[in-house]
This record gives structure tokens, sequence and C-alpha cells, in this order.
């Protein structure tokens, strides 16, 4: 649902941003069909607003580094408050999961993995099931290939939103 307080000028302020990153005031103006200064002066509410987290490069981590990428399942062998809190601060301190999203079903997580080898990968699962995590299985699948990756097309969710 599109959120309250943003139009169709935000919205394609907020995905020019989100396509390009950080760009000159010129040029985010002519991307949204606006003039300069009240576009960078919606882009200053929007930032304000807390919209925009930040900006990151895409770097392309094969040309820099070899290293091994592991989609894991992990399903917990305890559903209490408690054991969701203890998992998810022990990954959010481990720089090897990329991503994690916790998931309705049969399974608990989905994490992305990044290290440098399959036994490092290994490693690190075995520490987290040795950890008072309350791991009670995990699946693993090596990606071999990353076909696609991309943020959301934000001016298509947001017209197709419910009003």
């Amino acid at each position: 649902m599109k959120k309250p307080g943003l139009d169709a000028t935000d919205i394609r302020i907020l995905g020019a941003v989100q396509r390009h990153g950080q760009l000159s005031k010129t040029r985010l103006a002519e991307l949204v069909n606006l003039s300069p200064t009240p576009c960078w002066a919606r882009l200053d509410r929007l930032k304000a607003a807390g919209y925009i987290r930040g900006y990151r490069a895409e770097l392309a981590l094969e040309r820099i580094v070899d290293f091994t990428q592991v989609v894991v399942t992990v399903s917990l062998g305890s559903h209490r408050k408690s054991d969701f809190d203890r998992f998810e601060d022990y990954i959010r301190n481990l720089d090897e999961v990329v991503d994690c999203i916790a998931t309705g079903g049969g399974t608990d997580y989905v994490m992305r993995v990044i290290t440098t080898s399959l036994a490092e990968f290994q490693m690190l699962m075995d520490t987290m099931r040795s950890s008072d995590l309350s791991i009670e299985r995990y699946m693993t699948y090596i990606v071999t290939q990353q076909v696609k990756a991309s943020q959301p097309n934000l001016a298509k969710l947001a017209a197709t939103a419910p009003k």
C-alpha cells in the first residue's frame, strides 16, 4: 500500500534514487521531470522523513575475491519469542550473513551467506549449531550462478497498491 503523504512525484524521486544512487540536483530533476530546486527540497523532505536509509555501491564481488555463496534455510526447535530474539541478535553480528529474512510456514529463516570457501561456511554453521540458538535443522543450497539481483519496481508497486 502506498503510504500517506507520498505523491507520484515523490515516488518518481525515490525510484530514481533507488536505481541510480546519489545524483546531482540537475540530473535528478531531469529524471523526474521537475525543476531542480523543488526536486531537491522534496528529496530533503524524503530523507528527513526516513524514506531513504542510505546509498550503496553495487560491487562486482566476483572480480575482487573468490567466494562461496550459500542460501540456508533454518528451522528453530522452539518458537518462543526469546528464541527468535536470540537467533536474530546472533545473526545481526555475523558479517558472513548478508541477508536474513524471517518466514512463516515450515522454515523460520532464509539466509544468504558469503564466505571465502565451503570449508569456512561449514565452520560457521558448526559454530552456530554449537551456540545456544535452538537450531533444529538447516538446509543449504550452494549458489552456482546469480540470475537476477534487483530492487523492486517502486512505481509499479505504488501504482498497483490498494487505495
